[in-house]
């Protein structure tokens, strides 16, 4: 198989723009090593992961192909050790990386159970509460203005694929629907997490890492939530929202 190996080439230049955009402009991204792939793969028949679909193999040089590069039925190209570390912005290049197209965000209403994240800035923050989510049966997540790149290379592989866990809408505006909107901030009137009703429809918000929602003019609809603790003011973004999370979980289930 050809390999390419100049950054010159006009082939290697067209994956380069592919990848360029992000955020809400972006329509490509790459699942960077055969562990994140794998995981792809047993996510690909849900919403989320069915947004994303697979264009073009790539493949370390002197690298022996993965059993699932065939059953895919893609076009394979292997890269130098230089194009392949500069294309994935690692140190260390990935052996195996998959060239994903992304699929418009899903529309329509909202499921019973929604995370949302207010100004996330930090991809493996954002990734932690998503697979949080995930795991205690949240079913979509909304993300607001000033959230990291969910779809980012490096995000996708920091956070393990949460991304094909949860189908992921982009929001500007807080517009509470008729079910229970909290705001997780520990201000003074915050109702305690024990106190709340977590019933569905449930969407449960996190603010950004450092000022919450400072600055944020929430709905009176969307209350504030707090988990009380002992000796620190506050608990990072990410695992508030997991222990939010837990307690929805605990609550809700038969």
């Amino acid at each position: 198989m050809p390999l390419l190996a100049s950054k010159a080439n006009p082939r290697f230049q067209a994956l380069q723009d592919r990848l360029k955009a992000g955020g809400q402009r972006r329509e490509a991204t790459l699942l960077l090593g055969a562990k994140l792939i794998e995981a792809w793969m047993e996510a690909r028949q849900t919403p989320a992961g069915k947004r994303l679909r697979p264009a073009l193999w790539l493949r370390l040089e002197q690298t022996d192909p993965h059993p699932l590069e065939a059953s895919l039925g893609l076009k394979t190209q292997v890269l130098g050790q230089a194009l392949m570390r500069e294309l994935t912005d690692t140190g260390s290049p990935p052996e195996h990386a998959l060239l994903m197209e992304l699929e418009p965000e899903l529309a329509g209403p909202l499921a019973p159970r929604v995370i949302g994240a207010w100004g996330i800035q930090d991809p493996g923050n954002l990734g932690a509460i998503l697979r949080s989510a995930a795991a205690f049966g949240f079913q979509e997540a909304l993300l607001g203005p000033g959230c990291a790149d969910p779809f980012h290379p490096k995000a996708l592989r920091g956070s393990m694929g949460a991304a094909f866990l949860l189908p992921l809408r982009r929001v500007d505006t807080l517009q509470p629907d008729p079910g229970h909107w909290y705001a997780l901030d520990g201000s003074p009137g915050a109702v305690p997490l024990a106190e709340a009703d977590l019933s569905e429809p449930l969407r449960l918000w996190v603010g950004n890492e450092g000022r919450g929602w400072q600055g944020v003019d929430l709905p009176k609809d969307i209350l504030r939530l707090a988990i009380p603790t002992q000796g620190v003011e506050s608990l990072n973004a990410a695992v508030a929202a997991g222990i939010a999370c837990y307690e929805v979980a605990r609550r809700l289930s038969p």
